[in-house]
């Protein structure tokens, strides 16, 4: 196991009296007992950490941070500045190096930590991170993308043929299971801008989209942006080509996908635009659930 955890500095010093100082920004919930969770594709972590992505992250107060596509190898991010002090900070490279790679942090240590999801080809390219507090089980998802070509694509089908044995298991458990990801698929028309220009394109293919259908339609689990905001132009990814980030032509393929039971306890989702950390923008989403 890969993996590498440091401990988080405590956010109240009871001998001192020191309260931490950083407010949750405010979607008329800042008063709110909740729980925060981003997740955020930084398209390489050295990189996302250069524009500025390790000063930004403690104004969110986030409880559980997942990364994806790290496109580093442990031992390439010694410096404290990629081991948040506030945070247990865990991360599962791929094999190969510059490539893919997820991670997660929590203000508190889980019960547990489990780095892959049991298939060689998917655990080898550092695709899955799951926490664990109690009955709650969060997970850092990479799924793969296609669009690099045919032998790309072959291998995100096999990835979606096998990972849905992974998504009864949790629920079969009778655990609450927050999967927060970059799918790589956009699900309606809704969901991208230019839908009817990519229906032959990886990531927007009929049999992709039909797989969510039957994630959430016969296996009940719940996209839960769209539980709280069922808008228009909600993108959280535009290609670098051309003027798409100007234009918001964008595509919707980064959000959490929760089971049933979780469904009420959605409060707030938000799309952090302000500042650009990769071709990826951070999603913020806010659960009716106790804080770390």
């Amino acid at each position: 196991m890969r993996f590498l955890s440091l401990a988080s500095r405590l956010l109240k010093d009871d001998e001192h009296g020191i309260q931490d100082t950083i407010a949750r920004p405010p979607f008329s919930l800042a008063n709110t007992l909740m729980l925060r969770i981003i997740t955020a594709n930084l398209n390489g972590i050295r990189s996302a950490a250069s524009k500025g992505f390790f000063g930004w992250l403690p104004t969110q107060n986030a409880d559980i941070v997942c990364l994806q596509e790290l496109k580093a190898q442990v031992e390439q991010i010694s410096d404290p500045l990629f081991w948040p002090e506030d945070y247990q900070c865990y991360y599962e490279p791929a094999e190969r190096k510059g490539y893919s790679g997820v991670g997660l942090y929590a203000r508190r240590e889980p019960d547990d930590v489990i780095a892959g999801f049991g298939v060689d080809e998917f655990d080898r390219e550092g695709r899955y991170i799951e926490a664990r507090f109690g009955q709650l089980s969060v997970i850092s998802l990479y799924a793969p993308s296609g669009s690099a070509g045919p032998e790309r694509q072959a291998s995100k089908d096999r990835f979606l043929d096998v990972f849905p044995h992974k998504m009864h298991e949790l629920k079969d458990a009778g655990r609450s299971v927050m999967i927060c990801a970059d799918w790589n698929i956009a699900h309606k028309p809704i969901d991208l801008k230019n839908w009817r220009g990519n229906q032959k394109n990886s990531g927007f293919l009929p049999h992709e989209r039909a797989w969510l259908d039957a994630r959430y339609d016969e296996d009940g689990w719940v996209d839960a942006f769209r539980v709280v905001n069922q808008e228009e132009d909600q993108y959280t990814w535009w290609s670098n080509r051309g003027q798409a980030w100007a234009k918001n032509v964008g595509w919707r393929i980064d959000y959490p996908m929760v089971t049933p039971d979780l469904k009420d306890k959605v409060l707030a989702a938000s799309i952090w635009k302000d500042s650009r950390f990769s071709d990826h923008a951070p999603l913020i989403m806010d659960y009716d659930l106790p804080p770390l």
